[in-house]
């Protein structure tokens, strides 16, 4: 929330906002009786004290024309009309008539009306006797023809004289009464009165208020309490204000108040409104609660809290919804979510940090005044943008301070920041470090020095080994708006809160690092370092350096024995030639990337160490016989490669990870790891000389075990306790049968033994027990010939596996398991073995490709067998077609046919809500399925078919009819952006299809050479366009590459949408056709919008765009009528061309297309709509 260039908010609507008065005050008054004496005075008062705008009827004006067209739009436009009565008021018709309009005015709504009743009697006014009987005398018989004009006057004077007002005599002077009518005035005008600079609007502020409009639900009766939450400087108060000034005139009372000063006061500022000056101010804050609930039970009440940081005042101020009236609303701001929670506010929302756009926009109105940076400072502009994230308050203060100053200033400012955090800034974010207690400090400068970006489960129990209540720490910080998670789970904090944090620590001691408690910044630890200035102020060191980094000779590791305090050390990319001597007993978590020694110190008796995480080192052992470390969870030696074995781990019974990977010169893995039972990861992952490993290991609590590529190592026997193993990778081990005890593993999920040489068999029977199985990998095991030991004959097998045999040969057998396969390659056709319907419920993948799968090698009740698959891969075999029952796959949402050179038909597809489907170099495709099936697709949400280098797809109406009866279907359900599917910043469109083609029909009525095109959209109030459908031209492309994608993007739209393709290349054009919908396009208000189609070619070198891929490029807009046309069958979509198809060697570009979109009705159907 933040200021700008320009007022333009939308309306949060109690109907409207407040209007904006020219004038506070009119004075209506006869001239003679009151203006030099009582007028003169109230008038000075009220300008010249209470800086009130006032407009004075003065005698120079009346002398014009009778009641002239400026004094009446001063009425209008006045807020309030103080009118004073005298004794010649009602004999100057010219007051009589100003009355008139004021009452007008007033009964309209528009106007408050104060009488001051000035040496006249109210009755005498009501009643017109006295001098007024005298006057309109006069009146009836100088305008005896216009005496509805007079009976106009009587009834103004009888109306303003029933109003409250002042009586003159009821005041022992002129001055007690005019200090009456100002400290009234002030009543009126102040809850109207703009807290924000009324020149200025806010950016960013439109979504903001219309989350505050959802909340407050103006046309709801009920009492409603609103919490608006975030760290400091976010715009919470900006946006209570701007909430305030547009509300405040449509309640009874309202008040914006700051959480700050005795709560007396606070009590008397919301009485102030009700009691007035008819009761003393309270002094005792019991009493102050209980006028409250009195004197505002039956009041429509508007109380704005803000920066609440106490539950304290809120409990006297506003203690529960009955204290006020129907309609009322309380609003509170606050930094601490958990205070909304404790005062069990439930309507609340988070207000986040402005985006890059409103961020820069910002900053430019106060560094320039203008919308965007003047030429010249754009990428500076960006920096400091990016520095602040999008804090308004930072973006206000440097802006600010940089207006006016040149591109030298510029940078030496932005050099001072890197350094540490503006002062104002700093002070700002500090407020809610200095309401935490110690404990909550220390977690929390903690966490910005050393765990940012870390695993919030990791952070906790690093606090927690430290004996600090990290669980309850973390939490607190969020409540407080000092630290996120994000969508990973990681730990999270602002940069400029984490530069607060770090200029806290730079405060104990300005002049030398090794005085404070915390260090990660290079420059301090290297002073610190190669000064040797340690003390045991040192709780903590991080040095991170983002490219490795030798150290010089001055570099002195024996500094570590100054630091007996020591708990976190971690350096990472930093090189040394030689390590330290003694390490500090106190650390709880090392973590030292590129260790320099052979070992660690022999005096290093770290008995409270956690996390030992030591990768890339020069390791040969770690120590020498057993250590007691009863804390220890995490060991990481990742790449140690001069490592030869593990230590003992029978002192370190709490492990809980062990990472081994990739340790090239292990051998010997202790035994004692075999017993450990708390450990849940054990990797071994390339360690192909490890010869000594436990033959049988008992590790109730192993979750998963890797093995991979251990060609030395057998997979060991398997403890009865083994429950929770789930996942066992343990490809290329020296394994030549699975352990039967494999069997325990009731938990198994995942087992993957490919590549396994010497592997011969696997126990069948352990294997059918292994009911969660739902991966079993086994390709690349050339000795492997049978499933079991022993076959028998297929009715003693298990019911879970009755194979369907194919072939003369049983070492052509296709053998399957739970949710994989072993396949072979050969020359004579397999067929598929599936157990009976059940078995295999839980399988999801099945890949089958190159099996030499024939016409027939599929069951054709694989529909009914497998009802959770949702990928099946079959590219590669040699079938004509599939069975039928692969549309009662429910669940299927990937199907690869890729390169099936005999396939003619698809199958009916499954009428599921995601589904891609993979054709491409399918020589003989003829059908994609029969037409009369493709009306089941009701509830697609995605649907993406390629058929590259198909050109058997010739007059086919089955294609036509398919593909658009699915586009008809997506465009009917009106995509929602959330139903997408997301790779990175690239949307997958819900529809799209890729065949070959040349040329775009004039259905396409929007249509351009080359890669882009411009869009005119109908008028937002047009709803019945569904979005817009694409049509692109692509080239052949000769050159090398891995893949390739086409990407549409456009200013206009959420994403960018894209379709990806791969190597062999395309033999010819193709063409490109998709759906977007109406909803992902951000701003249908424009009149129009350009999309550009551009392509990127990927190797293993990187990516590389090119210019020519796209031919042309055609659009458009989808409408109901279109949808009916398509699924009536009135609109011919798809035309093919046999001679495009028949000249394999035509060039790019020539012939006619094999796809074309077309329809006999060549108009478009936005211009007959606009006709």
């Amino acid at each position: 929330m933040a200021l700008s260039t320009h007022r333009a908010s939308p309306s949060l609507a109690w109907d409207e906002s407040p209007p904006h008065w020219k004038f506070d005050v009119f004075l209506s008054f006869r001239g003679e009786d009151t203006r030099w004496g009582f007028i003169s005075h109230l008038y000075r008062e009220l300008e010249f004290w209470q800086a009130f705008k006032i407009f004075k009827d003065d005698r120079e004006l009346e002398i014009g024309a009778s009641i002239s067209p400026e004094l009446l739009s001063a009425i209008e436009q006045s807020h309030l009309a103080i009118v004073v009565l005298s004794p010649n008021y009602a004999s100057s018709t010219w007051c009589l008539d100003e009355l008139s309009k004021i009452i007008e005015s007033m009964e309209k709504g528009k106007k408050r009306i104060l009488p001051v009743f000035f040496n006249v009697d109210p009755s005498d006014v009501r009643h017109q006797r006295s001098s007024f009987a005298d006057a309109f005398a006069k009146h009836e018989v100088k305008f005896s023809d216009q005496i509805e004009k007079v009976e106009r006057w009587r009834e103004a004077l009888r109306k303003v004289a029933n109003l409250s007002g002042w009586d003159a005599k009821n005041y022992k002077c002129e001055r007690e009464l005019i200090e009456v009518i100002v400290k009234r005035v002030w009543e009126k005008v102040r809850p109207t009165i703009i807290l924000s600079d009324s020149e200025e609007k806010l950016v960013g502020i439109d979504f903001r208020l219309r989350q505050m409009r959802l909340l407050l639900a103006p046309e709801e009766k009920d009492v409603r309490f609103i919490g608006i939450w975030g760290m400091g400087g976010v715009g919470k108060t900006t946006l209570a204000r701007l909430v305030y000034e547009k509300i405040s005139h449509h309640f009874d009372v309202a008040e914006f108040l700051f959480d700050h000063g005795p709560l007396i006061n606070l009590q008397n500022q919301v009485l102030s409104q009700i009691l007035k000056e008819n009761i003393s101010p309270v002094w005792d804050e019991y009493k102050g609660t209980i006028f409250i609930r009195k004197c505002l039970s039956n009041k429509k009440v508007l109380l704005v809290f803000d920066d609440v940081d106490s539950c304290d005042h809120l409990e006297k101020l506003a203690g529960h919804k009955s204290w006020f009236g129907e309609g009322s609303r309380i609003i509170v701001t606050t930094r601490d979510k958990r205070l909304l929670t404790e005062r069990r506010i439930e309507l609340s929302f988070e207000l986040v940090r402005l985006n890059d756009n409103d961020a820069l926009e910002l900053f430019s109105h106060k560094a320039f005044e203008k919308d965007q940076p003047e030429e010249g400072f754009l990428e500076l502009s960006k920096c400091f943008v990016d520095y602040v994230e999008g804090l308004p308050l930072a973006l206000k203060i440097l802006g600010s301070s940089l207006y006016k100053r040149d591109l030298e200033a510029w940078k030496s400012a932005l050099d001072k920041l890197k350094k540490g955090c503006d002062a104002k800034v700093f002070n700002s974010l500090k407020i809610s470090y200095d309401a935490l207690d110690y404990m909550e400090k220390s977690i929390f400068l903690d966490i910005a020095f050393f765990y940012t970006g870390v695993k919030k489960g990791r952070v906790i129990e690093s606090l927690e080994s430290c004996d600090l209540s990290g669980h309850y720490g973390i939490e607190l910080l969020i409540e407080k708006s000092l630290i996120t998670i994000d969508q990973h789970n990681n730990v999270r904090m602002h940069g400029l809160v984490q530069e607060m944090a770090w200029e806290i620590v730079r405060q104990e001691s300005r002049e030398e690092p090794g005085l404070r408690s915390r260090l990660c910044h290079r420059n301090d630890i290297f002073h610190v370092f190669m000064r040797n200035t340690g003390t045991e102020a040192i709780k903590g060191i991080r040095l991170c350096l983002p490219r490795l980094e030798e150290a010089d000779s001055s570099w002195n590791c024996e500094c570590f024995s100054k630091m007996p305090k020591l708990m976190f050390l971690e350096f990472h990319n930093l090189i040394i030639s030689s390590g330290p001597k003694s390490l500090p007993n106190s650390l709880i978590i090392l973590n030292w990337n590129r260790y320099p020694s052979k070992s660690l110190p022999a005096g290093f008796r770290p008995n409270i160490l956690a996390e030992l995480k030591m990768q890339e080192n020069n390791l040969v052992r770690l120590w020498d016989g057993r250590q007691d470390l009863p804390n220890l969870k995490y060991m990481d030696l990742k790449w140690s490669k001069s490592l030869k074995e593990t230590p003992d781990f029978t002192g370190i019974p709490n492990l809980e990870e062990l990472d081994l990977a990739c340790c090239d010169g292990l051998v010997k893995v202790h035994p004692s790891i075999a017993v450990n039972k708390k450990l849940k990861q054990l990797t071994l992952y390339g360690c192909k000389n490890v010869k000594v490993f436990p033959s049988k290991i008992e590790m109730d609590s192993l979750e998963f075990l890797s093995l991979e590529d251990c060609s030395k190592v057998k997979i060991p026997e398997f403890g009865e306790g083994m429950k929770n193993l789930s996942l066992v990778y343990a490809s290329g081990t020296a394994s030549e049968e699975l352990p039967s005890s494999i069997e325990h593993l009731v938990g198994l999920t995942c087992l993957f033994i490919n590549d396994s040489k010497s592997l011969q068999s696997l126990p069948g029977t352990a294997i059918f027990k292994l009911k969660s199985l739902r991966e079993l990998g086994m390709s690349g095991c050339p000795k492997l010939k049978k499933l079991v030991e022993n076959t028998g004959e297929t009715k003693d097998k298990p019911p879970a596996l009755r194979q369907i045999f194919g072939g003369s040969s049983m070492k052509r057998k296709l053998y399957m398991g739970f949710t994989g396969l072993f396949k072979k390659k050969g020359p004579e056709p397999v067929c598929l073995a599936l157990p009976s319907p059940g078995a295999l419920s839980s399988l999801q993948g099945l890949f089958l490709d190159y099996c030499n799968l024939c016409q027939g090698g599929i069951p054709d009740d694989i529909g009914y067998c497998l009802p959770s698959l949702e990928w099946l891969h079959l590219s590669g075999n040699n079938f004509v077609s599939l069975p039928p029952s692969i549309k009662c796959l429910s669940k299927l949402r990937f199907l690869n046919l890729k390169r099936c050179k005999r396939l003619q038909q698809l199958p009916d597809l499954p009428s599921n809500e995601e589904l891609s489907v993979f054709a491409d170099d399918c020589d003989s495709l003829k059908m994609l399925s029969k037409p009369s099936q493709q009306g089941r697709f009701t509830e697609l949400v995605s649907f993406r078919l390629t058929t590259v280098n198909c050109f058997g797809l010739i007059d086919n109406e089955g294609l036509n009819n398919g593909i658009f009866s699915m586009l008809s279907r997506l465009a009917a359900q009106g995509i929602s952006p959330s139903s997408l599917s997301l790779s990175g910043d690239v949307f997958r469109p819900p529809f799209d299809i890729v065949s070959p083609g040349s040329k775009i029909s004039e259905w396409f009525d929007i249509q351009s050479e080359g890669d882009s095109l411009t869009v005119e959209l109908p008028p937002d109030r047009e709803s019945e366009w569904m979005g817009i459908v694409f049509c692109v031209v692509f080239a052949n492309q000769k050159d090398q590459f891995d893949y390739f994608q086409i990407e549409c993007s456009s200013p206009g739209i959420r994403r960018e949408y894209s379709v990806p393709m791969e190597k062999p290349g395309i033999r010819r054009d193709h063409l490109w056709v998709s759906f977007m919908p109406r909803g992902q396009i951000q701003d249908t208000t424009s009149c129009s919008i350009r999309f550009s189609f551009v392509a990127h070619f990927y190797t293993i070198s990187g990516c590389t765009p090119s210019s020519n891929c796209v031919k042309r490029c055609g659009a458009r807009l989808l409408y109901e009528q279109d949808l009916k046309n398509l699924l009536d069958g009135k609109t011919n979509i798809l035309k093919r061309s046999r001679e495009y198809c028949d000249s394999e060697e035509a060039e790019p570009g020539e012939g006619p297309s094999a796809i074309a979109i077309g329809s006999s009705n060549k108009e478009s159907v936005f211009k007959r709509l606009k006709a």
